[in-house]
């Protein structure tokens, strides 16, 4: 499927109106959002950064999402960056698929107790 046809999928009962075409991996946890704007930005323009954060630390995560204005761009920097090292790291840089539904979250496990201390 096209990324364009992908854009117009309805999410939950949103439009998805923008995907983050690429990711980034095994980046340095130093890394900014604007220090990925502008190592991207020299094979074109970006329209996005997005770097996940841990929920509970707030912490980056380690990994990142672009947006580039034209698929040509996009594989322009995905052919020069994967593989290049940046801030003492490899970095893994290709196209971005969608999330794979990993359907609910159950809220905990535990679920019964065995029995133990029941009349």
């Amino acid at each position: 499927m096209s990324q364009a046809a992908l854009r117009m999928l309805p999410l939950d009962g949103w439009i998805l109106e923008s995907l983050m075409s690429i990711y980034v991996g095994n980046l340095s946890y130093d890394v900014t959002q604007e220090d990925l704007n502008q190592v991207f930005a020299e094979y074109g323009k970006v329209k996005r950064v997005q770097l996940p954060t841990d929920r509970e630390t707030g912490r980056p995560r380690g990994f990142g999402f672009v947006e580039m204005e034209s698929e040509q761009e996009e594989n322009s920097a995905i052919e020069a960056l994967d593989g290049a090292e940046w801030m003492g790291r490899v970095m893994k840089v290709n196209k971005a698929r969608p999330r794979e539904d990993r359907g609910g979250r159950s809220g905990g496990g535990g679920g019964g107790r065995g029995g133990w201390g029941r009349n």
